[in-house]
């Protein structure tokens, strides 16, 4: 499903959750550009969805395709099939028992008002007469984006992810919850030889401190105001300092390592810590998320298939206006 964005600002490229059949004989009046079932898409409503489009490429300072070209085409396939499954949608919603009433309407439009806002009603309302939106239109595009949420909510209810499905997961997996060898470290980096050489002789003879020399002189960004501390995982420094940081005796200072970056001298403050596996047990419900949320989407692009097979016979449009035929579809036409 599509993130949540508000619906002024829905840009056309974005649209389009699934392909849809059309082969229906049905008549399509003059005014309409299809017919999906029992209900009709006008004219006005594809032009006011193209007319956003144009908005969207006008406020990223995008070239609108120009008509006949081939991202035009897309772009009103892209349309075509947006307006498509919506008429879908709202004809299937009483078989799911989803059911959007003004109230939650008028709910989630005070949420975009509040969030996108701060409840402004006068930005609300320019924001309207810029995108050339009714508050008709913006209400119907809620209500149609309630009904497509709340048709993923019927159609995956059911969907469930097992303990078993998970340490199945885990265990394929288990190199992405591996934590290399670490160990926290200081470091003075400097742009040439002649200071490094320096620093490590005060360093060595005991004349200054470390902390106070990485916070006047390293040019590190992220360890200089902290002393030069930092932690490092083996094999994600460049090869120089990772050998030496990892191969030096703890306390020990090292001579400048030279790298791209300038001159290093390194001082480990910690024994190496060995490398791990995080157990199961304190990823177990970031998998399971991951895990749902992967079964939900695969259910309802099952769903979705099988809607399109539903209203292959039942979707007629006005010349022109027909999406090119999905691979499904053919597929379809072909094996019967």
């Amino acid at each position: 499903m599509r993130r949540r964005i508000p619906v002024l600002f829905i840009a056309v490229l974005a649209l389009g959750l699934a392909a849809c059949g059309g082969g229906g004989t049905k008549k399509v009046p003059d005014n309409a550009v299809a017919v999906v079932g029992d209900v009709e898409i006008s004219k006005p409503q594809f032009d006011q969805l193209m007319d956003q489009a144009k908005r969207s490429y006008k406020q990223q300072k995008r070239e609108f395709p120009k008509a006949g070209t081939p991202e035009y085409v897309n772009l009103r396939n892209q349309a075509m099939k947006f307006l498509v499954q919506r008429a879908e949608f709202s004809q299937e919603a009483p078989d799911l028992d989803v059911k959007i009433d003004d109230k939650k309407v008028d709910e989630r439009l005070a949420q975009i008002k509040k969030q996108y806002f701060q409840g402004d009603q006068k930005k609300y309302k320019q924001q309207l007469a810029q995108q050339h939106l009714s508050e008709e239109q913006v209400k119907a595009d809620i209500r149609a984006s309630l009904t497509s949420e709340e048709i993923f909510k019927a159609v995956t209810d059911d969907v469930k992810v097992s303990d078993a499905d998970i340490e199945k997961y885990y265990n394929e997996h288990k190199d992405q919850y591996g934590q290399p060898e670490s160990r926290d470290v200081r470091h003075i980096l400097v742009k040439t030889k002649k200071q490094a050489d320096d620093l490590y002789t005060q360093l060595v003879e005991g004349n200054a401190n470390f902390a106070q020399l990485a916070k006047k002189y390293s040019i590190d960004p992220g360890s200089k105001n902290q002393g030069g501390k930092l932690t490092i995982s083996k094999g994600q420094t460049v090869a120089p300092f990772d050998q030496t940081a990892f191969l030096l005796e703890k306390d020990k200072i090292s001579h400048p390592v030279k790298t791209q970056y300038g001159y290093h001298i390194i001082q480990p403050i910690s024994d190496v810590k060995q490398a791990k596996t995080t157990p199961l047990k304190d990823v177990k419900e970031a998998i399971r998320q991951q895990l749902l949320q992967e079964k939900k989407n695969d259910a309802m692009q099952k769903w979705l298939k099988d809607l399109e097979k539903d209203y292959e016979d039942d979707i007629a449009y006005q010349t022109g206006y027909a999406p090119p035929k999905t691979a499904t579809t053919e597929s379809t036409e072909t094996a019967s």
